[in-house]
């Protein structure tokens, strides 16, 4: 039995599918290719496993994507974790351990709070297609703002609106593939254009004074780094 199961391993192992199989990253060409040519194996067998940086799989993986989390919390056990999607093709991979994403004005700020006290940050990305795949990404980051010499440079990777806000620059230390199984088939439609409308009727001024508002301190009373700007 185990010999059999073996033998079925090193067969998806050696199959002719590239780099996508080593670096734990299926798409639609070689899901269907090992379901229809190699005998059944459990594909978690593929699945969850660590990287010490981004690797091109990984990367294309990312860019086919339309939406990320990003996580954060405080070192506080009382404090309150947070959890964010985004979208609007906001992130960025700037180096096999660097990545970057565009972050605009909203009600919270709690990821610059977090990562100005801890730095700690975990991005998730996941297919809702047919293909499974989940992709973690462990690192330090922290907030670039307008007024830091390293706006110029970073924010030329992105589109910066009138109501961007910052953006959130992460070290990656460690990546995580695991299978996405349970995870539900999803049609994309497009992006929302609602913020840029509210942005548009708050103005430069509205949206100031929201930032002052809103935007200075988390949940839990932490400083982010736009209450004292360089």
């Amino acid at each position: 039995m185990f010999a059999n199961l073996e033998k079925r391993i090193q067969s998806i192992i050696h199959h002719p599918i590239g780099n996508q199989i080593k670096y734990s990253i299926l798409t639609q060409q070689n899901f269907e290719s090992i379901c229809n040519h190699v005998n059944f194996l459990p594909l978690h067998s593929l699945m969850g496993k660590f990287f010490n940086q981004i690797e091109p799989a990984h990367h294309s993986f990312i860019e086919s994507q339309h939406l990320f989390f990003v996580a954060t919390a405080p070192l506080s056990a009382e404090g309150h974790v947070n959890l964010s999607p985004k979208g609007l093709n906001c992130f960025k991979v700037l180096s096999p351990n660097l990545v970057a994403y565009m972050d605009l004005i909203s009600s919270g700020n709690e990821t610059s709070a977090h990562t100005l006290e801890n730095g700690r940050i975990t991005f998730m990305f996941c297919s809702f297609d047919k293909v499974p795949n989940i992709l973690r990404l462990y690192g330090k980051g922290r907030t670039v703002l307008r007024t830091d010499k390293e706006w110029n440079d970073l924010s030329s990777n992105f589109t910066i609106y009138p109501s961007t806000r910052q953006i959130i620059v992460a070290n990656i230390s460690k990546v995580q593939t695991s299978c996405g199984f349970g995870v539900p088939q999803y049609e994309y439609l497009g992006e929302r254009d609602i913020h840029f409308e509210w942005a548009e009727k708050k103005g430069a001024e509205g949206l100031n004074r929201y930032v002052q508002e809103k935007n200075l301190i988390s949940l839990d009373g932490l400083p982010t780094p736009l209450a004292n700007p360089i």
